[in-house]
C-alpha cells in the first residue's frame, strides 16, 4: 500500500502544489483589492514565478519515480501540438472573437532590464516546460490509468476505457476558464489520442510542450496575455 502511495504522489503532487499557487493567487487577489501596491492587487507577478521555482524543483526530485519512457512518434506528438494550436485560436482567425488582451502582461515592470527579462523568462519556463510535466504527468499519467484501476501503476500506458477518456477529457476541460471549454475538450481528446498511439508520456509531454510553444509565440506577437 504504501508503495501505491508513494506512485501516487510523485504523479500527483506536482499538479496539487500547482493549483494551490492558483488558489493563493486568487485569496490575495481578493484580499488586495483597493491596494495600490502591486504584490497586492497584482500578486501574479510573484506569484507565478515561485509556483514556477516550486514545481519545477518538485519535478525535478520526483523524476525517477516517474515513467516517462524516451519519445515514440515524435512527428505524430509534435504534428498534434501544432493542430492543439489551431483549436485554441481558431475562434478567433475564423470567426473574429474578441481580443484576449487581460492577462500576464510581460511588460508589467517595463519593456527592458533584467525585470522584464526575468518576467519573461520565467513565463515562458512556466508555459513551455513546468506545464506540460505537471499536467500530463498527472491527466495522462495518473488519472488516464487510475480511472482503468485503482493500482494506476500496474495500468500499461495508453490503455483505452471509454470512461477514462471521457472522465480525464471532463477533468481537463474544467480546469479552464468556461470560454475556452470547446478548446478544451478538442485538446484534451487530442492529448489522449498521442497517449493511446505511442503509449510514451514522454510523447504527450512533448505534444503539450510544442502547443504552448507556438501559442506562446501568437501571444507574444498579438498582445493577447489572456491565452496563458
Amino acid at each position: 500500500m504504501n508503495g501505491v502511495r508513494s506512485e501516487r504522489v510523485a504523479y500527483a503532487a506536482p499538479f496539487l502544489v500547482f493549483f494551490a499557487f492558483l488558489f493563493l493567487d486568487a485569496v490575495v487577489r481578493k484580499l488586495g483589492e483597493g491596494y495600490a501596491y502591486w504584490a497586492l492587487s497584482q500578486p501574479r507577478y510573484w506569484i507565478f514565478p515561485l509556483q514556477t521555482a516550486v514545481c519545477a524543483v518538485l519535478l525535478w526530485r520526483l523524476r525517477r519515480r516517474v515513467e516517462l519512457r524516451p519519445i515514440a512518434g515524435f512527428g505524430f506528438a509534435s504534428l498534434v501540438g501544432f493542430l492543439s494550436l489551431a483549436v485554441w485560436i481558431a475562434p478567433q482567425v475564423i470567426f473574429k472573437t474578441a481580443p484576449r488582451i487581460d492577462g500576464f502582461d510581460p511588460y508589467f515592470f517595463g519593456s527592458s532590464g533584467w525585470p522584464f527579462w526575468g518576467t519573461l523568462a520565467a513565463r515562458l519556463f512556466r508555459m513551455i516546460v513546468v506545464v506540460p510535466f505537471v499536467e500530463e504527468i498527472f491527466w495522462r499519467g495518473f488519472l488516464l490509468r487510475f480511472l482503468v484501476r485503482e493500482d494506476f501503476a500496474s495500468v500499461p500506458f495508453g490503455t483505452f476505457t471509454w470512461r477514462s477518456f471521457l472522465i480525464s477529457i471532463a477533468g481537463f476541460c474544467a480546469i479552464h476558464k468556461s470560454e475556452d471549454w470547446p478548446a478544451a475538450i478538442v485538446t484534451g481528446a487530442l492529448f489522449n489520442l498521442v497517449a493511446y498511439r505511442t503509449r510514451s508520456l514522454a510523447a504527450c509531454v512533448l505534444t503539450h510542450a510544442v502547443t504552448n510553444l507556438v501559442l506562446a509565440i501568437y501571444i507574444l506577437r498579438t498582445g493577447q496575455w489572456g491565452f496563458w
